[in-house]
């Protein structure tokens, strides 16, 4: 990779107009997903394009040095790092998925017969362990609200604090998984190693979850369920008669993945295997018809007919399907695929935001805020921390969609840190934890705006006949019950006033991404 450049540029008007690009891009992330309710990461794209171009209007001399910056910015080891590691995860992803990893939990919170009472707290434990093994709280706010919440409400749990327990599940998983994408990215960006984040994350997540537990149960037995008339069924006879509990082997791969990283493996490694893993299961349940990997196969080849495709039409190999199609139907598909191609969108706004950030370090707006804010407010370690805790606050409550808000601001929270020594795994604790929880905490957010377009789905289902839009939670009364996400933030500004967790750079060093 190319070394960061020693290039100058000058703006008009001073050395904060450096930021306009990214300024910009915060501005229309919260016009377009915060005011219009559009959470299309694509769209997003095409407001940091805009942002670099209105950027290039106001630099002083050649463009071809602002140019020769945006290159540079996108072929830094950061982005290409967080770039490989996503694609790595979200094959991993999809494919225990695939596997019935879900069904397999919405199997387990069925059979263990647990009351309305207790019901969000068991939720809550079931949604977390999905996130920390698949990596996305936005894909299990969607799982959760589309097969947990409607056999939630006919047990009697009240549905706003049966909401706000999935979202908590999903803060838990995108704040600890090691292949979340905002695990990747708060790690990359603080030049730490993910294992290492992972391992020095748990103390605080674990805090959190213990009293969202407690919240969830006081609160389950303490506030009323759902509205009158609601039918009464054997929820547990019907739900685990049309799910299957052999998804749930998908415990041992999300496992490895988890152990290798901390351990110290690359996570390309650990998830390779995982991943190795996790596809003997799909190949050996699917074989035995436990579970129905044919519809979402690893890899699905749709090919016009001809001699060859009928030759391998049913050829099983690791999960590998040919069918036959129209020609004008042919293309790849399947876990592996969509678990890559998922992650483009985001792959090319974190290269385009890195470039943003590199043309506010080449054009002094990280000096200027420097000086603006480092030097006058954050003048002790306790400051600096809480500083980067309300700022990362304030961003990610703005920008919907967590990672580009925590892609945003992670070179703000670098340069504070290190100004105070202070270790990558903490900044990295940091910046992650309120990227991870007020994505799901406002309305506005990515996080609940995924699992509230799953709940409108359920309107008039074919599994779910009886509920009506009526019975819609409205996303503005579920803030209060995320409790996850409240006790994580809370937990860190704690922490940054208490010095619980501080680690200095001389304490433990990471080596510039060294395994990640």
């Amino acid at each position: 990779m190319p070394e960061e450049p020693d290039i100058e540029l000058s703006f008009r008007g001073g050395r904060l107009v450096s930021a306009l690009p990214i300024a910009l891009f915060i501005a229309w992330a919260i016009f377009q997903s915060g005011i219009l309710g559009i959470g299309d990461t694509t769209g997003l794209v095409a407001g940091m394009l805009t942002g670099l171009i209105a950027g290039l209007l106001f630099v002083r001399g050649d463009w071809k040095d602002y140019a020769d910056v945006i290159f540079a910015g996108m072929t830094r080891r950061v982005a290409a790092t967080a770039v490989v590691a996503w694609l790595w995860a979200g094959m991993f992803a999809e494919t225990i998925q695939v596997g019935g990893f879900v069904d397999g939990l919405v199997w387990a919170a069925t059979v263990l017969n647990v009351g309305p009472g207790l019901f969000p707290a068991v939720t809550f434990l079931l949604a977390a362990l999905l996130a920390t093994g698949i990596g996305t709280g936005y894909g299990t706010a969607i799982a959760f609200t589309s097969l947990v919440f409607p056999a939630g409400l006919l047990l009697g749990a009240n549905p706003v604090l049966l909401f706000g327990a999935i979202l908590s599940g999903a803060v838990f998983g995108d704040n600890l998984a090691p292949v979340s994408d905002t695990t990747i990215v708060s790690a990359v960006t603080q030049d730490a190693d993910i294992g290492g984040v992972v391992a020095s994350r748990v103390k605080y997540a674990v805090v959190a979850a213990a009293l969202a537990i407690a919240a969830y149960l006081v609160a389950g037995f303490g506030i009323p369920g759902v509205w009158g008339g609601m039918p009464h069924v054997d929820v547990a006879g019907e739900v685990s008669a049309s799910v299957s509990p052999w998804g749930l082997v998908h415990l041992l791969d999300i496992a490895v993945v988890i152990a290798l990283a901390v351990r110290g493996q690359h996570i390309i490694e650990a998830v390779s295997w995982g991943l190795l893993l996790a596809a003997a299961f799909n190949v050996a349940l699917g074989a035995a018809n436990l579970v129905d990997v044919s519809a979402g196969s690893m890899l699905l080849f749709s090919a016009p007919q001809n001699g060859l495709t009928q030759a391998v039409e049913a050829l099983p190999l690791l999960g590998a399907v040919v069918e036959t199609v129209p020609a004008g139907q042919v293309g790849v598909g399947g876990s592996v695929y969509s678990g890559a191609a998922g992650f483009f969108p985001l792959i090319v706004l974190t290269l385009l935001l890195v470039a943003g950030a590199e043309i506010m370090r080449a054009g002094g707006g990280f000096d200027a805020i420097q000086e603006l804010v480092i030097d006058r407010v954050a003048t002790t370690v306790r400051r600096a921390e809480t500083t980067m805790v309300v700022g990362t606050a304030l961003v990610n409550a703005t920008v919907t969609i967590n990672t580009a808000a925590e892609i945003a601001i992670a070179p703000y929270i670098a340069t504070l840190g290190k100004r105070f020594n202070i270790n990558g795994y903490r900044r990295a604790n940091i910046l992650d934890a309120n990227t991870s929880a007020l994505g799901y905490i406002f309305p506005w957010g990515g996080g609940l705006l995924a699992g509230y377009g799953a709940m409108q789905g359920l309107v008039g289902g074919e599994a779910t006949p009886w509920f009506t839009a009526e019975m819609l939670v409205n996303p503005a009364s579920v803030f209060p019950y995320v409790f996850h996400g409240w006790f994580l933030v809370a937990v860190f500004l704690l922490a940054a006033w208490t010095g619980y967790g501080r680690e200095y750079v001389s304490d433990r060093t990471s080596e510039e991404v060294s395994r990640v």
